[in-house]
């Protein structure tokens, strides 16, 4: 066995470690306003360095870490190969050159350093399409050198594969991945695979209720670290206690027959996963680490029988649903804090409705496209409970045509900026009762189906679709709807 962590290039130049070191713990030590001090802190992330532990991965909301890392980095040998990856997670609303721009450069004088070796970019709802404006703006600073590699993080398949049709040269997705939640195995997997993007699995552990600490304890009644209260949401979710249980059973036997920890199989069963680059462990910085127990992950491998035991373990419990990302932006909300709805319904209006000002009961949502004041048309109009919403393409702003050689991202961004218009007029996904579809190539039916059936599998309104002889400008679909707002 290697004393050291596996190695992998995540992108040309940049070679990481297969055991990613998280400093999300320094956000939950800091969260009554102690701030740890960076230079007396940084020290113990130098052990992990020097052990080869040489990946650290941070945000911008993980209280000093960016500080720490930059500490590291400035004490460090220059030859010392210190990655340190980075998350901007702004709240959404415009995102010029200069705000993008801002954002960045505030990761590299936290850090110290004149490029982020990787800038992961998270976006809280998709609904607000300025997104795109901050991916093709940091698309221009690496480009210019002040980022080495791009990635995202809590992106789902759907909306990663929109980014990527806009050319945006993504290397790397982190999202939840482990034995309680496997959504990463199912789609993005399989466009991981296709575009040879990697996957950064966090959550693998579950805060560390994937330990032997947990096998045949009682549920705990009392949660008092944000990792923990987060993961135990998760198992709820995923069938809840006992189904959990057998799961650690099952994954403790594995771990006896190869003479491991329970926890390093759940970690060897995330990694053997063809699309996973890392497993993010916490790096511990005020607790006892677990550096040399870490390591036996790279000691054995899953054999056909130990997989089969954990399928047999998964079908007692319940799929977490929907896709990667999810629990930030739709119920069950899967986080610390639980429901984020109050978050979300925060979030300024891209486009608000503007009520008509000779007859009360209507209102109407102007998306800024071209064609809106020309043809003297807008987006949705509110009469009375009624919302209905003009025939959408995939227009992101004034005319840029999004991914216009594919059908299913183009109904990816249509169906968010529909949902935008009526959640404008107090509606959801929810609310709506009718849509049409038209399409100019019948054999983009499925694509553009299953894009609609992940905004309305649970809704199922009344749907419509046509093949059309053409669309006016480079679009391959267009969809309308309408929607009803409770009495």
């Amino acid at each position: 066995m290697s004393d050291t962590p596996d190695h992998i290039d995540l992108a040309p130049g940049l070679n990481i470690s297969r055991l990613v070191c998280g400093l999300w713990q320094v956000a939950d030590l800091e969260k009554d306003g102690d701030l740890l001090d960076p230079q007396e802190t940084a020290p113990r992330l130098a052990a992990y360095a020097e052990a080869g532990f040489d990946s650290f991965d941070m945000a911008d909301h993980y209280g000093s870490a960016e500080l720490i890392t930059g500490a590291l980095l400035a004490n460090s040998p220059k030859d010392t190969p210190i990655r340190a990856f980075t998350k901007w997670c702004p709240e959404p609303g415009p995102m010029t050159p200069q705000i993008v721009r801002t954002g960045v450069q505030e990761r590299l004088d936290r850090l110290g350093v004149d490029a982020v070796d990787l800038l992961q970019f998270h976006w809280w709802s998709f609904e607000d399409s300025r997104w795109l404006d901050a991916m093709h703006e940091l698309e221009k600073l690496r480009d210019e050198g002040l980022i080495k590699a791009i990635g995202v993080t809590n992106f789902d398949a759907a909306h990663l594969a929109l980014a990527l049709e806009e050319g945006i040269k993504i290397v790397s997705n982190q999202v939840s991945f482990s034995l309680v939640d496997r959504r990463a195995a199912g789609p993005l997997s399989a466009l991981c695979a296709q575009y040879g993007i990697k996957l950064l699995a966090y959550g693998t552990l579950c805060g560390g209720f994937i330990s032997e600490k947990w096998l045949g304890k009682p549920e705990p009644l009392e949660i008092t670290d944000w990792s923990r209260m987060k993961y135990k949401r998760f198992i709820d979710t995923a069938g809840g206690w006992d189904a959990f249980q057998t799961l650690l059973a099952t994954a403790d036997a594995i771990a006896k027959k190869h003479g491991v920890s329970l926890s390093n199989v759940a970690s060897r069963w995330v990694l053997e996963h063809a699309s996973v680059a890392a497993t993010i462990i916490g790096a511990r910085i005020t607790e006892a680490e677990h550096r040399a127990s870490n390591l036996n992950v790279f000691k054995f491998a899953l054999d056909a029988e130990d997989y089969a035991a954990l399928d047999a373990a998964f079908a007692h419990m319940t799929p977490v649903p929907g896709d990667c990302g999810d629990e930030y932006r739709k119920p069950p909300f899967l986080t610390a804090s639980g429901d984020l709805s109050h978050h979300l319904s925060s979030i300024a209006l891209v486009n608000p409705a503007v009520k008509d000002p000779n007859l009360a009961d209507r209102a109407r949502v102007f998306s800024g496209s071209q064609w809106e004041p020309l043809a003297g048309y807008c987006r949705a109009i509110r009469v009375g409970d009624r919302i209905l919403v003009s025939g959408t393409t995939a227009t992101h702003g004034a005319d840029h045509a999004v991914a216009p050689n594919d059908a299913g991202a183009q109904a990816t961004y249509i169906l968010d900026k529909i949902i935008g218009a009526i959640r404008a007029h107090g509606a959801g996904p929810e609310h709506v009762v009718r849509t049409r579809i038209y399409l100019v190539d019948v054999e983009d039916c499925e694509a553009v189906s299953i894009a609609h059936g992940r905004f309305f599998s649970e809704v199922c309104p009344a749907n419509t679709l046509l093949q059309v002889a053409k669309l006016v400008g480079p679009y391959r679909v267009e969809i309308e709807a309408e929607a009803i707002l409770p009495a």
